[in-house]
């Protein structure tokens, strides 16, 4: 008989409701995407899923960044595994005000929570990452043209990884302002107005953006590396125009 030892179990993709903490101090009810794998070692033969169903249910009523190292930990000693490792990602909703009109709308991001725990480690690995919706508009079409230039809307998504704690409306922030103007939810004609002329009077490459939130980022004090990412879906061609950094490459 051939003996084969599984170097991981976990659960994948499980839906569960969830509180995320809000900074102005509440909860937001969302819906969050879950999976969990635990390294394992070759002695241990019983079944993982109620751990891990288990160590979700106790915790969702309040699902953030700060319990995933006890969350982890209770599952690694509960399986007696190596290691121990979930992806969380979840809508989250931010209420904003139109420029002009201030007319209220819920603006969606995509949010994600990774953590990882190996064996000894006192603290997880965390990441957080947010993937926000922009408008850029392009520098070399408004230097050419006569009347008018080429805009579009492109995603940022930013991963960090942090020493204290960190808010994800503090990264939707500096995206949103790297960018030549932010993308609303809801907006009336003089809205629609404003944030036309404001990106015309704010042009950006991809890589310009990418360098500003990599500004932001490496001056933000809690924030210990990154990566970001810019993706134009250009309305004037086929292709997306894309810019990366990881701060890992960045030069002092």
């Amino acid at each position: 008989m051939i003996n084969i030892n599984i170097e991981a179990v976990g659960i994948k993709d499980i839906k569960l409701p969830v509180r995320i903490r809000e900074r102005t101090g509440g909860l937001q009810n969302t819906v969050a995407t879950v999976s969990m794998q635990a390294r394992m070692p070759g002695a241990y033969r019983e079944s993982c899923v109620n751990v891990f169903t288990q160590a979700l249910n106790k915790y969702m009523d309040e699902m953030s960044t700060t319990i995933f190292s006890t969350l982890l930990q209770e599952v690694r000693e509960a399986l007696q595994a190596e290691s121990a490792s979930i992806v969380m990602t979840f809508p989250y909703f931010i209420e904003k005000k139109a420029p002009v009109t201030g007319t209220r709308s819920l603006m969606e991001y995509n949010c994600t929570f990774t953590g990882s725990l190996g064996a000894g480690a006192e603290r997880d690995d965390l990441i957080l990452s947010v993937l926000v919706p922009v408008t850029t508009l392009c520098p070399c079409s408004k230097e050419i043209s006569a009347v008018g230039a080429h805009n579009q809307r492109a995603e940022v998504s930013l991963n960090v990884k942090f020493k204290k704690f960190i808010w994800v409306e503090e990264l939707i922030d500096m995206i949103e302002q790297s960018a030549s103007c932010p993308v609303y939810a809801l907006l009336k004609r003089p809205d629609e107005k404003f944030v036309t002329e404001q990106a015309y009077n704010n042009p950006m490459f991809v890589e310009d953006v990418v360098r500003k939130v990599a500004v932001s980022a490496l001056a933000h004090p809690d924030i210990i590396w990154f990566s970001v990412g810019v993706e134009s879906f250009e309305s004037i061609h086929k292709h997306s125009a894309y810019a990366y950094v990881d701060s890992d490459d960045i030069a002092e």
